[in-house]
């Protein structure tokens, strides 16, 4: 699990269809210091978070899989929490 801020949604007409109804959230991960880190990455998002809003995701498809509840489904990352305040 990492955090990440919310960067914004990505819209996909043509997709999975186990992606059918569920929201993208594009999401840059955060180092250790809270700074930017590697490229941005799309993750399904269960909760509802909006752009600003820090998150956990998790890389774990097993996971992302059971949330989406599609064994063969090609998730990998998703979003498990919103944080409501990132200790310094």
């Amino acid at each position: 699990m990492q955090l990440g801020t919310v960067i914004g949604h990505a819209t996909a007409t043509v997709k999975h269809k186990s992606f059918t109804g569920w929201r993208f959230a594009v999401v840059q991960m955060l180092g250790n210091s809270g700074q930017p880190e590697a490229d941005p990455i799309v993750a399904i998002d269960p909760l509802g978070s909006g752009p600003g809003t820090t998150v956990v995701v998790s890389s774990d498809g097993r996971g992302a899989r059971e949330t989406i509840g599609d064994d063969h489904s090609p998730v990998r990352w998703y979003v498990v929490a919103i944080v409501d305040e990132v200790g310094k």
